[in-house]
């Protein structure tokens, strides 16, 4: 009997740290996000600031360990075998449902999740014991603490709206004393800025952050606790005068120490809120079995009301937990693209919209324009100028997209400092607030106020916007069913259903983590068409040879698939070739949206540039449109059972595929080496694919007259034989339009 529950502690160990990694690699965003879409500092710089914070919030977490063992549930309701059903259910149910929210690179809450989680498991146990007791379910009250958890939901769900209309009030009013020319204010307006954001940074830090921890004197604490306001004014004018000297004499930017400090201040807020999410409950778990082990009862007759009692804290337990956090900051692919979501929904420019617009999303958006207007007709004329010129954008330097900061460094301090104060008051309450709720609709209420949702992007970022709050709803409707479910199963099962469920956790966590390394293995290899950057027509001439370039060859790649996969009839083979096609043509389309601020880029001689840069893209369209079809319609055959291409049709696109390869490696060698001779030779092979192709075509007639039996498989052949021609046809385009530039050049 023993044995079964050292293997489950054992088990809760190992779930224990891989919670810490997965959700280190979701909740990353919190404390990255305005730092790193800012560029204020280095992104080396960025993660050594956070590795600090999280070392020292891992010190400050420990009373926010009581939530997981008593907050949710009343454990002197349960047995010791009950509890631990109860919390090998919730840490499987958390591993999995974070793992899948990471790969599809959504921050959600862990604090939710975990809430939900143990509220699920707990409520699962109390209706099996209330079945067993045949008693009524309104005395689940009995076993659930309901207060608290009301308490602690209600607190998640109003800070969706406190976070987003406090950092959009903030920012408005930021803004409009500061402007987007905010490096051309007096050096009083910075520091001031700066006494007032460093100010609300340290009590969060010293106040809040650092209270639970025997960091600082005691004495220094207590008298700063227990003289709050003089702390504050103390803060402030030390921190405005300092401000004052960096800025005005030492030329030092106040922003920028604002975002070091700010990053910091949030790292060690996750570390200190969200702590108990990962290791909250093997921790309770082994409390449990501590109390248990050697009492010589019954795991079934034993009571946890030693649960409800306070336990001294576990530093090297912190510890070692905050250096998985740190490790997985470093090295977790995951937490960069849970961060690029926030940053490109915060964009103050133009990006690639991920997500598309919904009739919620859309009709919201034209709701907020109809009252703007109104609003307009309301405000004074002196007013709408006094905004709108505080609101006037400041040149945008010519840089590389990949350079340029998402916004500027004013956003990035607001977010930080109405982040930090918002969470520390959360923290001082104890309640377990979701650091992803506030820190995401912060951001978005900032990027709403600092006009970042302008009406060329403000239906897609809203959908985004609700699509992730949708996740987070998603996550506690799931959590909570799902963690209910293992619980009840791990009830029925026993120590076969743990260790099943345990196994099936692992296996979850190995696929996602194999497949995610595979596709970013395929994602090195095959590079994103790039945006042009260049303001002449050599420059112009020499990035669109890169594309030519990439594009050729995932064209030959896909071209090639698509035949193999209609060879042997592989569905699974033309869906990827499929997937490759689409994400192809996203990228040529972000490149035509990207049009209109190429062509501003441009210099006022470089006209002809414009004509070259947009035939190109033209042509690259026709590619993708063609190749589109190609892997559309073979996929679409295949998966819908139709009869497979004869022996002979697929000896003669094999045919073609041979040669068209060998073309399409030729090009893209003439692109890549700059060989723009090579060029005319390409060109007069053109003859000779286009009669290979029209004899195939000639083949087919004359099969389809005397022997071909199959209509899709004739429409399908056909229709891949002049798609093919178009492909030849629109890559000869290409090389012909590089071919007479070449020669004008």
């Amino acid at each position: 009997m023993e044995n079964m529950y050292i293997f489950m502690i054992g088990a809760l160990a190992i779930l224990a740290v891989a919670d810490l990694v997965v959700g280190v690699s979701n909740d990353a965003v919190n404390f990255l996000n305005s730092a790193i879409g800012s560029k204020a500092v280095s992104f080396k710089t960025i993660m050594i600031v956070a590795s600090l914070g999280i070392a020292f919030g891992a010190l400050s977490s420990s009373g926010m360990m009581e939530v997981a063992r008593k907050g949710i549930f009343d454990p002197s309701q349960f047995y010791f075998n009950e509890i631990m059903i109860i919390f090998m259910a919730v840490m499987v149910t958390d591993i999995i449902l974070l793992d899948i929210f990471n790969s599809l690179g959504m921050p959600t809450s862990t604090t939710v999740s975990i809430v939900f989680e143990l509220l699920g498991a707990a409520v699962a146990m109390s209706i099996i014991k209330i079945s067993k007791n045949s008693d009524s379910l309104l005395d689940i009250a009995n076993y659930i603490n309901t207060d608290k958890a009301t308490e602690i939901i209600v607190g998640i769900l109003l800070s969706v709206f406190i976070a987003f209309t406090v950092g959009a009030i903030v920012q408005f009013l930021t803004r409009y004393l500061l402007t987007f020319r905010f490096d051309k204010k007096p050096s009083w307006a910075a520091a001031l800025f700066g006494g007032v954001a460093i100010t609300s940074i340290a009590y969060f830090i010293i106040i809040k952050g650092l209270k639970g921890a025997d960091i600082l004197p005691q004495n220094f604490s207590e008298w700063a606790g227990n003289n709050l306001y003089q702390f504050l004014g103390a803060n402030f004018i030390v921190w405005t005068i300092l401000g004052y000297v960096s800025h005005a004499i030492l030329k030092i930017n106040i922003y920028k120490l604002i975002i070091i400090l700010g990053t910091f201040a949030l790292a060690m807020a996750f570390a200190g809120n969200d702590l108990v999410n990962f290791i909250g409950v093997p921790m309770a778990a082994y409390n449990a079995f501590q109390s248990w082990l050697g009492s010589g009862i019954l795991p079934s007759e034993f009571g946890m009301e030693s649960l409800a009692e306070k336990v001294p804290t576990q530093p090297v337990l912190l510890l070692v937990a905050g250096l998985v956090m740190v490790l997985t900051l470093w090295f977790s692919e995951k937490a960069r693209r849970v961060v690029k979501t926030s940053v490109d929904l915060s964009r103050q420019d133009e990006v690639k919209e991920r997500f598309k617009p919904n009739w919620l999303s859309q009709n919201l958006v034209r709701g907020v324009i109809v009252a703007n207007v109104g609003l307009n007709k309301l405000l004074p004329t002196t007013t709408k100028r006094s905004i709108s010129k505080s609101f006037e954008k400041a040149p945008i330097p010519m840089v590389a997209q990949s350079e340029a900061p998402a916004f500027d460094m004013v956003r990035a301090a607001v977010n930080l400092v109405i982040a930090s104060v918002l969470i520390s008051v959360a923290t001082g309450l104890k309640l377990p607030l979701s650091t992803t709720y506030v820190t995401f609709m912060v951001a978005m209420g900032t990027s709403l106020a600092d006009r970042a949702w302008g009406s060329e992007s403000a239906v897609y970022r809203v959908a985004g916007v609700l699509n992730v709050i949708g996740g987070w709803f998603l996550t506690a409707l799931s959590a909570f069913t799902a963690a209910a479910v293992l619980a009840y199963l791990m009830y029925l099962g026993g120590i076969y259903a743990i260790v099943a469920l345990f196994l099936f956790a692992l296996f979850m966590l190995g696929r996602h983590y194999f497949s995610n390394k595979k596709e970013n293995l395929e994602a090195q290899k095959e590079e994103d068409l790039r945006k042009a950057e260049s303001q002449t027509i050599q420059g112009i001439i020499e990035e669109s040879a890169d594309n030519i370039v990439k594009t050729v060859e995932r064209t030959n790649k896909i071209y090639t698939n698509v035949l193999k996969g209609l060879a042997k009839g592989k569905v699974k083979s033309l869906k990827k070739s499929r997937e490759g096609v689409e994400k192809l043509n996203d990228e040529v389309d972000d490149l035509r949206s990207n049009i209109f601020y190429f062509i501003k880029n441009l210099e006022e001689t470089s006209v002809r540039g414009s004509n070259f840069y947009i035939q190109i893209l033209g042509y690259l369209e026709d590619i993708t449109q063609s190749l589109d079809y190609i892997a559309k319609s073979s996929y679409k055959h295949i998966n819908n059972n139709h009869k497979p291409l004869r022996f002979n049709q697929i000896r003669d696109l094999q045919e073609i595929n041979n040669k068209l390869s060998l073309f399409l490696d030729e090009t893209a060698t003439a692109f890549k080496d700059r060989n723009y001779d090579m060029i005319d030779v390409l060109i007069g092979k053109k003859k000779e694919l286009y009669a290979d192709i029209t004899k195939k075509i000639e083949k087919q007639i004359e099969r389809t007259r005397s022997e071909e039996s199959s209509p899709k498989n004739t429409t399908l052949y056909f229709g891949l034989l002049l798609e093919s021609k178009d492909l030849v046809e629109e890559i000869m385009n290409l090389l012909e339009l590089y071919s007479t530039e070449n020669k004008q050049y």
